[in-house]
C-alpha cells in the first residue's frame, strides 16, 4: 500500500515564510545539481579547479561572493601529478578543506555510497565536482537514451538534495553548433532538463583565449559572462544579465523608433512615412515592417 502524498494547499503556501535557496557562490551556484559543458580541451578543468579553490577559501568568484565550505573534486580523467602541476600554476598555497580523488565508482554501483561516506567524514563539504559525468556513467542498452540520461541525473539530483550540497558535473558539448548553446550539451534533454543549472563554456575559435560562459537555471538569473584565459586562470571581462543581452541584441533602429515616439504624442503613417519623418534614408521600408512586428510589445501606439 503506497504512502499518502504530502501536500500543501495554495493558501497555506502563500502565507508560509520559506527560506531562500542557499548558494555556494552567491547568484551563481546554488545548492542542487548543475552541469558545466564545454568542448574537449577548452579549459573546463582549469575553471573548476580555480572555482574549487575559491569556494574552499571563501574568496570571490569574479564578482560573486563564495560562501566558504569544504570541497570534493573528483577529477577522474587526471592524475595527482597533473592536479599538483595545475595547483602550482594557479596558487601558492591550497587549503586542507579541498579534497581530490582520481577514481570513483559509477552511478548506481557505489558512487552515491562513496560520496555519502566522504560527507560523513567531512560534514562541512558543500560543493562536489565530478569531472567528468561520463566517467561515472554505466551503459544500459535496455533503456532508451533519454531514459538513461534522466535516470542518472535524477540519481545525482536526489543525492544533492538529500545532503543539501551542490554537485557540479563537468560534461562535453556535441560537435554540431547551434544558436542556443544549451542545445549543444552532449546527450538528450534528459540531462539539461534534470539539472537545476546549466553552464556552457564556448569559444568562437579554439585558438582564441576568450570564451563565453552562458548560465541558465531554476534559481539563477540568465547571464552571459565574457571570460579570458590568462596565466591558467579564467578572468571575467564582463557580465550581462538577460535584460542587458536583449538590449544588446535589439537593433539600433528599434531604439530610434522608441525615441521618435516619445517625442510625438500622436503619429500615424506607413513604414515609408515613418522613415521620412525620422529622416532615415538607410533603412528599407520592408525591413521596418519586419522589425516592428518582430519587436512588438503588444501595446499599440497611435
Amino acid at each position: 500500500m503506497s504512502a499518502r502524498l504530502q501536500t500543501i494547499d495554495a493558501e497555506t503556501l502563500l502565507a508560509t515564510p520559506l527560506k531562500p535557496v542557499p548558494f555556494i557562490v552567491d547568484g551563481l551556484i546554488p545548492r542542487g545539481l548543475h552541469i558545466l559543458a564545454g568542448s574537449p580541451k577548452i579549459g573546463k578543468s582549469w575553471l573548476v579547479l580555480w572555482l574549487c579553490l575559491k569556494v574552499a577559501t571563501g574568496e570571490p568568484v569574479w564578482e560573486h561572493q563564495a560562501n566558504q565550505c569544504g570541497v570534493l573534486y573528483l577529477c577522474l580523467e587526471d592524475t595527482f601529478n597533473r592536479i599538483q602541476n595545475r595547483l602550482f600554476e594557479i596558487t601558492d598555497s591550497a587549503p586542507a578543506n579541498l579534497h581530490f580523488a582520481i577514481m570513483a565508482n559509477q552511478i548506481g554501483t557505489g558512487l552515491q555510497q562513496q560520496i555519502e561516506c566522504f560527507l560523513k567524514q567531512e560534514p562541512k563539504t558543500r560543493l562536489i565536482v565530478i569531472d567528468t559525468l561520463q566517467r561515472v556513467r554505466g551503459v544500459d542498452t535496455a533503456a532508451n537514451a533519454y531514459a538513461n540520461d534522466y535516470r542518472d541525473i535524477c540519481e545525482l539530483k536526489q543525492l544533492a538534495d538529500k545532503h543539501k550540497v551542490a554537485i557540479l558535473l563537468v560534461h562535453h558539448l556535441r560537435k554540431n553548433t547551434d544558436k542556443d548553446p544549451f542545445i549543444m550539451v552532449s546527450g538528450t534533454t534528459g540531462i539539461t532538463g534534470g539539472v537545476d543549472t546549466s553552464y556552457v563554456l564556448e569559444k568562437d575559435k579554439r585558438s582564441e583565449n576568450v570564451a563565453k560562459l552562458y548560465v541558465t537555471g531554476r534559481d539563477v538569473e540568465y547571464m552571459e559572462l565574457s571570460l579570458q584565459f590568462e596565466s591558467c586562470i579564467w578572468e571575467c571581462l564582463s557580465c550581462e544579465n538577460a535584460e542587458e543581452v536583449r538590449k544588446r541584441e535589439t537593433p539600433d533602429f528599434i531604439f530610434l523608433v522608441v525615441d521618435f515616439m516619445h517625442r510625438h504624442s500622436e503619429w500615424c503613417g506607413n513604414a515609408t512615412d515613418l522613415l521620412t519623418d525620422m529622416e532615415d534614408s538607410i533603412t528599407a521600408a520592408n525591413a521596418v515592417t519586419k522589425l516592428l512586428n518582430q519587436y512588438h510589445t503588444g501595446r499599440k501606439r497611435h
